[in-house]
């Protein structure tokens, strides 16, 4: 009997033990660095996060969920007009982190982190961009991407400060438009280029013409330098130097004294009689 009773007072005591140590480790959590807490008792979030380090807990009547307050990072599609009421799809890439202070308030009203982005994060990325879109026209967005994103950024960050998350950087991962406008910015394209050709083909007209007018000009400037030193006894001394020895039939006028064809060889003298 005595040992039954023994036996009995082991195991009620190893029970017992069993019961203080399961109370024990259920009575604290330890927060790692880059987490936060929200402590819950009977299903009811409690004031105050519980941040890095060790927190005290009622046993078996209370929860801690745990929150990552690293940064975080999900790609997310957005969809707008443009000013010029064009079409643009942009795709974000938003690095953000959730402020340890208000994990408790993220409890509250958001639950999980996958709820943050599905239902803070996702819709309010979407409002944003219509707001920088809608400033300027499709090709200014194109165009002036860095004026785009930092008016997404200013938008963006004010809308989800006020839930507890903090946007520490965005990047357009990618920026598309209509076909109706990529077929309007080729036809455009096309357009410049045939207008620049027209310049040059233009402009090559002109050098030509004003060339064909220098050389005509320098010609007509040669003939008349020709004809102010063309003196009558200048040409009478051209003609002589240019003689063959020959007469012609008539030549003459003005000053000039008439040749008549003579044999030369005829006027050799006769021996007198």
């Amino acid at each position: 009997m005595k040992t039954q009773t023994q036996s009995w007072l082991t195991t009620v005591g190893l029970f017992l033990v069993a019961i203080l140590a399961f109370i024990g480790l259920n009575s604290f959590v330890i927060i790692n660095p880059g987490e936060a807490g929200v402590l819950s008792i009977l299903g009811k979030a409690q004031d105050g996060a519980l941040l890095e380090g060790i927190h005290l807990k009622p046993p078996l009547i209370s929860k801690v969920d745990i929150y990552d307050v690293t940064v975080q990072k999900f790609e997310v599609p957005a969809q707008s007009s443009t000013k010029d009421l064009q079409e643009l799809s942009a795709s974000f890439a938003i690095n953000f982190r959730l402020d340890p202070t208000q994990v408790v308030e993220i409890r509250r009203k958001q639950g999980t982190l996958q709820n943050i982005v599905a239902k803070i994060v996702a819709p309010q990325t979407q409002e944003s961009f219509k707001i920088a879109a809608a400033r300027r026209t499709v090709e200014e967005a194109i165009t002036k991407r860095d004026e785009l994103k930092q008016d997404f950024d200013i938008a963006l960050g004010g809308r989800l400060e006020k839930y507890g998350i903090v946007v520490l950087d965005t990047s357009v991962v990618d920026l598309t438009f209509s076909t109706e406008f990529s077929k309007a910015v080729e036809e455009k394209q096309i357009a410049e280029q045939r207008a620049q050709r027209a310049v040059y083909i233009a402009q090559e007209a002109a050098q030509e013409a004003e060339a064909n007018v220098n050389r005509a000009r320098g010609q007509a400037e040669a003939q008349r330098l020709v004809r102010e030193t063309l003196t009558p006894e200048l040409l009478q001394k051209q003609a002589i130097e240019k003689w063959d020895g020959k007469f012609p039939l008539v030549t003459g006028g003005g000053n000039v004294l008439p040749f008549i064809n003579i044999d030369p060889a005829k006027l050799q003298t006769k021996p007198a009689m």
